[in-house]
């Protein structure tokens, strides 16, 4: 009887999860740290990951217009998800609040979330977009 490879470990588990998050840390019992470095890096080629930061993945698929592979996910949800994931309870940003409440009808250009007490610097960036986060030290009064 063949026994599977890490890779096939991994791409199993990855089809089998119901998110499209995935962290590296899931794959920390299947592999030594070099084997699951070389697997991601692997189905990152393949086009079936897309890497949005320091051990943080999404599954892809093909994009309609180049071809290459992006996440089947907004930045927005994969973001959610990822701070979720990690334990971090994160609502929207001030602005997106804003606009979806309703109290203002600008669109917000960027993806932004309120991490409340928590002080984030982690990168999460698909293409350009990048994700910014907003904290309760960051929110001073401002002098007009």
């Amino acid at each position: 009887m063949r026994r599977f490879s890490v890779k096939d470990r991994m791409v199993r588990s990855i089809s089998l999860r119901k998110g499209e998050v995935v962290l590296r840390a899931d794959f920390e019992k299947m592999g030594s740290q070099s084997q699951i470095s070389r697997a991601l890096k692997e189905l990152v080629q393949a086009g079936k990951l897309v890497r949005l930061g320091y051990g943080v993945y999404a599954k892809a698929r093909p994009s309609v217009l180049s071809g290459k592979p992006v996440p089947r996910a907004s930045l927005a949800e994969l973001a959610q998800e990822t701070l979720q994931k990690l334990g971090v309870d994160a609502s929207l940003g001030r602005a997106q609040a804003a606009y979806a409440e309703g109290r203002t009808t600008q669109v917000p250009v960027r993806t932004t979330f309120n991490t409340g007490n928590h002080r984030i610097t982690r990168k999460l960036t698909v293409g350009i977009s990048t994700v910014r986060y907003e904290n309760n030290y960051s929110t001073r009064p401002r002098a007009y």
